[in-house]
Parts: structure tokens; sequence; C-alpha cells
């Protein structure tokens, strides 16, 4: 999982990417964070960084399960207890699961731009209509080139090229058959009844305008936690704050830690 360790305080925060990218999505926060804490980064088996694609086991990862079970026996291997834990879009998620499954290893999830279910109904908003998401895959499916680039520019601030051509680089460094299943599992998971076992202290990162994410998530999320949670919403666009908006993100880490 090429899981590195910087810094040297006595929190350690653990950082997660999410769908398509790899630890360096946090490059621009890491030396910041790494002053004052012990940081955590590593890559998820489906990213394009992990060199061995064998890791990636479509049957085994059909759900988000076994990604909180590899993020357990990371922390475990790395005798790290109680930590916090920030994990972006679907690592939010991940490891709100693990956090069950453990509670003994985390002591605050920050949740950032995260949703236990991206498809509406007549009683919540997702933010996407099924045929969407159908199209999406399609997408990936016909030109997944294509695909990389058009997605970037649409969840990431396009007063930001920089960081577009950052995720795009990052999209198509993934191979194209585990984008599509993987992008299946995201879009079509509905963990919404797990919201209610999570007990860990949860800060909720969103942004003013996520067009992946609606701003009425985090607040159906807070509302359904079991454990004390806080929204937190950070003036940027897009689905991706550590690439545009790197030190008001890190400020909200640091008063999400100083939250005891």
């Amino acid at each position: 999982m090429n899981a590195k360790i910087m810094g040297s305080g006595k929190e350690t925060v653990v950082l997660a990417h999410g769908f398509g990218v790899d630890q360096s999505i946090w490059d621009k926060v890491l030396p910041l964070l790494a002053e004052r804490y012990q940081v955590v980064v590593f890559d998820w088996c489906f990213s394009g960084a992990v060199k061995d694609p064998s890791l990636y086991d479509a049957e085994k990862y059909s759900t988000y399960d076994a990604f909180a079970d590899d993020l357990i026996c990371l922390l475990e291997e790395m005798k790290l207890k109680s930590s916090a834990f920030v994990g972006h879009s679907m690592s939010g998620m991940i490891g709100c699961i693990a956090s069950i499954k453990r509670p003994d290893l985390f002591h605050k999830l920050i949740l950032v731009a995260t949703s236990p279910r991206f498809i509406n109904l007549e009683d919540y908003e997702g933010g996407f209509e099924l045929s969407g998401v159908e199209e999406i895959f399609s997408s990936i499916k016909s030109n997944y080139e294509q695909w990389t680039s058009s997605f970037a520019a649409l969840v990431v601030d396009p007063s930001d090229p920089e960081s577009v051509e950052k995720l795009a680089k990052s999209f198509k460094r993934m191979r194209p058959e585990v984008a599509l299943t993987l992008a299946k599992i995201v879009f079509l998971i509905d963990y919404r009844d797990m919201l209610e076992k999570i007990t860990t202290p949860c800060y909720i990162i969103q942004t003013r305008n996520d067009i992946v994410v609606p701003n009425s998530v985090p607040k159906y999320m807070q509302s359904k936690i079991k454990g004390k949670s806080k929204v937190e919403i950070i003036d940027t666009m897009g689905h991706f704050p550590q690439l545009t908006a790197h030190h008001e993100f890190v400020e909200v880490i640091d008063a999400s830690l100083a939250d005891k």
C-alpha cells in the first residue's frame, strides 16, 4: 500500500485518498500537516501508483468492507491506535466502516466530500439519477482517456487548471477496467443504514459547491450519525478542497483536531 509516515507530532493523522487517485493528491497539504502531526499516507490497491495489478481483485473488493479490512490491517501493522482518520470521498465511508469494526483504532473521523449514497430517491437527494450514473459507466467503458479529462474538469474548480490537469493525470494512471468496476461500486452503494452505527466523533468537510456531493448530504449524514458530528463548509468549488483550497483545508483539519 506504499505507506509512509511523515512528521513527528504526538497526534497521528491518516490521510486516505479516494477514487482514481493516489497519495499524491495530498501533496499540497502534507508538508503543512507534517509540521505538527505524525502523518500517514498510503495508496489503495486500485490506485495507478500500485505496481502489482494483481492486488486488486474485483470479486474481493465488491464492497467497501474489504477496503476497511485493509485499512485495519495497515493500522495494526504500523502499530497505530486512536488515530485521526481523514477520508476523502469513498474513503470517508471506508473509514466509517473500519471505525465500527475497530473503534479503538480511531478517535476522530474527518470525512471530506463523503456520501453514503449517490443516487437520488424520492426522499433523499444523492446528486445523481440512475441514468446519469449509467452514462458515467458508459463513458468510462467507451473512451476512458476522454472521460478522465472531462470528469476532472467537472469535479475541480475550473479556475485552477493546474489542479484539473493533476487530477486528470492521476485518473489516467488507473487501469480502465479497474476504474469501471470500482466506479460501479462507488456510485451504486447505499450505506445510509450504517450511519447510525458510527459512534466515533465525525467532522464532515464539504465545499460550497460540489457537483458530486450536494450540500444536502452532509446535513443528512449529521442527522443520522450516532456519535458527535459537525459540518464545516470550505469556501471553494468542486470535490477536491485539498487541491483548490489547501490552506483553508489544513485550517479546518487543525480546528477539527483541536475540538475535543
